[in-house]
């Protein structure tokens, strides 16, 4: 039986579940032990992947194919494990279930109610994440595929206790202990503790209040994660502790750090990884966290340092780039440099051109998005980039506006993409209509009145490399796996004009239909894909691309002093 703790937060949101859940994952990983996450969404859409970036952040894409909670990108850079669909669940993607099942006439004429059908859905999806599916080599079983069971399966429960929608996961949740056992079952809560500046305090009774709600609703958790801007002296932990029925050990300061890959070493010095352990009777193994050690010593005490511009159309909030700015810091690691970020609105570029935003930068990134607001400054940033041979890095519809610039300004073509202009007459990038699902074995449709969720090219798909680019100067092998997330791509009809013109295809799918990624000879470094490689650079393992990308730019920067 997989022991099971689940996250819970109070107070306030935004204090950081995620990361928390996330380095708890790693300490427990450090130990040796198999750990999973999962995150158990409130809100009603089935999926985030209808969402704007500006009220949830970035939508998180897992290899499978599945739009997910950016906190999966958290669960993915802190651990080892590669989430899939039963990772992340919502309210919607809950309901759904049981209303399909209704349908079907699954409860048999049972008057369907929140308990027990709601729960016992929820309570099937958190087991569901307790088993990895692992290929069997030589296996004479036709699926070729076998379960093995994680040693801990971590739970975030998404929002504030008190809110209405969380309730029927809370309830779930409590009901789970009974049925799997107390032993296997554990429950954190993460509150806050404000200093008042006022009074020089630091003032305990939003985590009591917090936790009297939880055991209002029969949750008495048994570890608190006290968020905070400073530690938390003693007497302060015992005062927490003797109001929410805990033991002072189990009140864990969760103070601010420089850097998020700070918060396992944070918990370790707290002594988490150890009551964890205790507690659910786990491995009382001292944790390896030399590794974590290693990233934090190199982001505090950088060689280098340089400057990306990061030309988007969502920059108002920084949450819709989170796996893109992390990327970015790995890139940064990997080369031993602080990566600061210049954020550039595309549309002020727009209005107001290119050299008062770019002309002081080391690195020019266009990230992903959709839609034709900004496009046009977009567009003006690439070419910044080409002409002034300022290392380049276009993601998704970034390497699309490449394609778009190259057709327009080197081609001299009238080009555009049929996602902003249905009626251009030369539609280099435009929506494709039927393409090879490899995971499926199937041919994929889709049209212009599709209906918009889950219809795009999502998660992984193949990708092979051509000899002597920059891509597989990078990678370092000539076929790899990516993630996608969009519904454009690369016309065809326009590759032999523009590759006469001295556009790369370096990248393309296994049977060429598909282009992956495009570069430039005759530039210290240019290079766009239509995949997003942000999804998969950990601390740890920084991706080859931003690797390569941030080593260009440090390179330049360099470059410029000699």
């Amino acid at each position: 039986m997989p022991k099971f703790i689940f996250v819970t937060g109070g107070v306030v949101s935004a204090l950081g579940k995620g990361i928390a859940a996330a380095a708890i994952g790693a300490l427990l990983e450090a130990k040796g032990l198999s750990v999973t996450l999962q995150k158990l969404d409130p809100y009603i859409n089935v999926d985030p992947g209808t969402l704007s970036p500006f009220e949830h952040g970035e939508v998180f894409v897992t290899d499978d194919g599945c739009e997910t909670d950016l906190d999966l990108g958290h669960y993915e850079r802190f651990t080892h494990i590669r989430t899939s669909v039963y990772n992340n669940y919502t309210t919607g993607k809950i309901y759904n279930n049981v209303i399909t099942k209704e349908r079907r006439g699954d409860y048999l004429g049972d008057t369907v109610q929140v308990v027990p059908h709601i729960t016992d859905e929820i309570k099937e999806a958190i087991k569901s994440a307790a088993y990895e599916t692992i290929a069997v080599p030589n296996s004479s079983d036709e699926h070729n595929e076998k379960k093995k069971q994680y040693d801990v399966v971590i739970v975030e429960i998404g929002g504030t206790v008190g809110d209405i929608e969380s309730l029927p996961f809370l309830e779930a949740i409590r009901q789970f202990r009974y049925e799997v056992g107390r032993e296997n079952v554990l429950y954190i809560h993460l509150t806050y503790v404000p200093f008042i500046k006022a009074s020089g305090e630091l003032k305990t009774k939003p985590s009591q209040h917090s936790v009297r709600e939880l055991r209002a609703i029969g949750i008495q958790p048994d570890i608190l994660l006290c968020r905070s801007d400073r530690p938390l002296p003693p007497d302060v932990k015992r005062k927490i502790a003797i109001h929410c029925n805990l033991d002072p050990d189990a009140v864990i300061a969760g103070i601010d750090v420089e850097t998020v890959y700070e918060v396992p070493l944070s918990f370790n010095a707290e002594g988490l990884d150890s009551l964890i352990g205790k507690k659910l009777s786990l491995t009382q193994a001292k944790p390896d966290i030399a590794i974590w050690n290693e990233v934090v010593n190199r982001v505090k005490h950088p060689d280098f340092e340089t400057t990306i511009a990061i030309v988007g159309k969502y920059v108002g909030l920084k949450d819709a780039y989170k796996s893109l700015i992390e990327a970015l810091i790995h890139g940064g690691i990997a080369n031993k440099a602080r990566v600061n970020f210049q954020w550039i609105d595309a549309e002020d570029i727009e209005t107001n051109g290119t050299e008062r935003y770019l002309a002081e930068v080391d690195g020019i990134l266009v990230p992903g998005g959709f839609g034709p607001r900004g496009i046009e400054g977009k567009i003006e940033a690439v070419r910044y980039a080409r002409e002034k041979k300022i290392p380049f890095f276009g993601i998704c519809l970034g390497m699309q506006c490449a394609v778009i610039e190259f057709s327009r300004n080197v081609c001299d073509l009238s080009a555009n993409s049929t996602e902003f202009d249905t009626d251009t007459k030369n539609p280099v990038i435009y929506l494709m209509e039927k393409w090879y699902n490899h995971r499926s074995d199937k041919i994929e449709q889709r049209n212009k009145d599709s209906q918009m969720g889950g219809t795009m090219r999502l998660g992984a798909y193949p990708c092979v490399l051509k000899e002597g680019t920059r891509a597989i100067d990078a990678y370092g092998v000539a076929e790899l796996s990516e993630r996608h997330r969009h519904r454009y791509e690369f016309n065809n009809s326009y590759r032999n004009i523009l590759a006469e013109n001295g556009l790369i295809i370096s990248g393309t799918s296994p049977d060429n239909e598909l282009v992956e990624i495009v570069e430039l000879k005759d530039h210290p470094w240019f290079l766009g894909c239509q995949f997003h490689p942000e999804f998969k650079s950990r601390p740890i393992e920084p991706h080859p691309l931003f690797r390569a990308f941030i080593g260009a730019s440090i390179k330049e920067k360099k470059d410029l002093f000699l």
